[in-house]
C-alpha cells in the first residue's frame, strides 16, 4: 500500500533558523513522535526506530535514514528511510523537504511531500488507520517542529527583535520537556 503526504506548515521562525533545524537530520528526527536516531553509519546514513501506535497495535521499526540530497541554496533535503518490524511489517518513505519565506518578515514555511509505501500485517490496516493515524503524526510532528524552530539561536542575517531573558534558546533538554508538556496539554485537555 502506498500513501503520498504533501503538507505546509507555517513556522514562527525565519528561513535561516529554520533551514538550520531541517538540515540537522538527528533534530528533524527529535521532533517526529516516536522516532529516534540510534547510530550515525556515516556522514549520510544513520541507524534509528520508530514506535507508533496504529489504531489497536504497537509497531516498533527499525532501519535507516539515508540522506539523498541537501542543498542549502534551495535549502531542500531529500530523505530515504527504510524499516521493518518483528512480526514482518515493512516501511519505506522518500521525503523531500524545504523551507520557503513565509507571510513576513521573521516567518517562513516547511513544504514537505512524501511517498510511504507499507507491507506485511501494516497494510492489512489498510487506509481505515493508516490515514487518520498518519495525520496525528503530522500534527505532533509540526507542533514539534514549529516550536524547534522558533527556539534556534539567531542568525547573523536574521532581523530579530531583542529577545527577552525569558526567551532565549531553550537548551535540547529544556526544548524536550516543552514538547512533551504541550503534548500531555494536547492530550489530556
Amino acid at each position: 500500500m502506498e500513501v503520498t503526504i504533501d503538507k505546509k506548515v507555517p513556522l514562527d521562525a525565519g528561513i535561516e533558523r529554520s533551514w538550520a533545524l531541517l538540515s540537522d537530520v538527528r533534530a528533524v528526527a527529535a521532533c517526529m513522535p516516536g522516532a529516534q536516531i540510534t547510530e550515525q553509519l556515516d556522514a549520510r546514513r544513520y541507524k534509528g526506530m520508530v514506535v507508533s501506535r496504529v489504531g489497536p497495535a504497537v509497531l516498533k521499526f527499525s532501519g535507516e535514514i539515508e540522506v539523498l540530497s541537501i542543498d542549502p541554496t534551495r535549502r531542500e533535503i531529500q530523505l530515504l528511510g527504510k524499516a521493518n518490524d518483528q512480526t514482518g511489517s515493512s516501511a519505506s518513505m522518500n521525503l523531500t523537504a524545504s523551507v520557503v519565506p513565509g507571510d513576513g518578515p521573521g516567518h517562513s514555511t516547511l513544504v514537505g511531500s512524501a511517498t510511504m509505501s507499507v507491507g506485511g500485517k501494516l497494510a492489512q490496516f489498510s487506509g481505515r488507520l493508516i490515514g487518520p493515524a498518519s495525520d496525528a503524526i503530522l500534527v505532533q510532528f509540526s507542533d514539534n517542529f514549529r516550536a524547534a524552530a522558533a527556539n534556534q539561536p539567531e542568525t547573523e542575517t536574521e532581523t530579530v527583535a531583542p529577545a527577552s531573558p525569558s526567551a532565549r534558546p531553550l537548551s535540547a533538554t529544556s526544548l524536550l520537556w516543552l514538547m512533551v508538556r504541550r503534548w500531555f496539554k494536547r492530550r489530556f485537555r
